[in-house]
């Protein structure tokens, strides 16, 4: 196994690595952030709204290719939905494709919590974006697919925060979506759990990580 040697970087020094790529003569560049569930990447990428125009920068988060909700009935997977393989990863791995090989303005579906359920074309990736910010749980996962998904990023970073704070703030996020307290810790210590352990098992193959706190 090829373990790479993983460095850390600053959230400062993340933001001004993206102000020297917007100004260099490097060409588009994909920039996976993976974290687990609870981890910051939400906190992170509005951050990075907030400095950069999406004209420049764009922000893809996986969560749009969630399967619907019909379907994992079907599938009897709802109980598990945020699970690997619970993704349309298909569909993701294309949009991702177009990305980095086009510079036409492409649309993509954006999740949203409060209706578990994607928009479609809500998401676009501006043609003169320099920086894609791709956000979500299985950037660096080998199984279900999302092992191709690894080649097409230029840069990975994993997000690190203290279990015990991650865990409250998941907590917090499930109750304000609508659950009530206990069905929120029931689906943190289940679910959830058992995705950020399965995350952390490819955590080190992230090039860098970043603090979150």
């Amino acid at each position: 196994m090829n373990i790479e040697r993983i460095t850390s970087i600053k959230l400062p020094d993340f933001l001004s690595q993206i102000d020297e790529l917007l100004t260099g003569a490097a060409p588009r560049t994909l920039i996976g952030i993976v974290g687990k569930p609870g981890s910051g990447k939400s906190t992170l990428v509005d951050l990075v709204r907030e400095r950069f125009p999406s004209t420049n920068v764009a922000i893809i988060p996986m969560d749009g290719y969630h399967l619907s909700n019909e379907i994992l009935l079907e599938r009897g997977m709802r109980d598990r939905k945020g699970a690997p393989d619970t993704f349309d990863v298909e569909q993701f791995l294309l949009l991702l494709k177009r990305v980095k090989e086009t510079t036409e303005e492409i649309s993509f579906p954006i999740f949203h919590r409060e209706i578990e359920a994607s928009v479609e074309g809500e998401g676009v990736v501006s043609g003169s974006a320099k920086v894609i910010i791709i956000e979500g749980n299985y950037l660096l996962s080998r199984d279900y697919g999302w092992q191709y998904v690894r080649p097409l990023l230029d840069q990975s970073i994993y997000l690190k925060l203290p279990d015990e704070e991650r865990i409250r703030r998941l907590i917090e996020r499930h109750i304000q979506f609508g659950k009530s307290q206990e069905e929120a810790i029931q689906w943190v210590l289940g679910s959830d759990q058992r995705n950020a352990e399965y995350i952390e098992t490819t955590s080190f193959i992230a090039q860098l990580t970043l603090e979150m706190d």
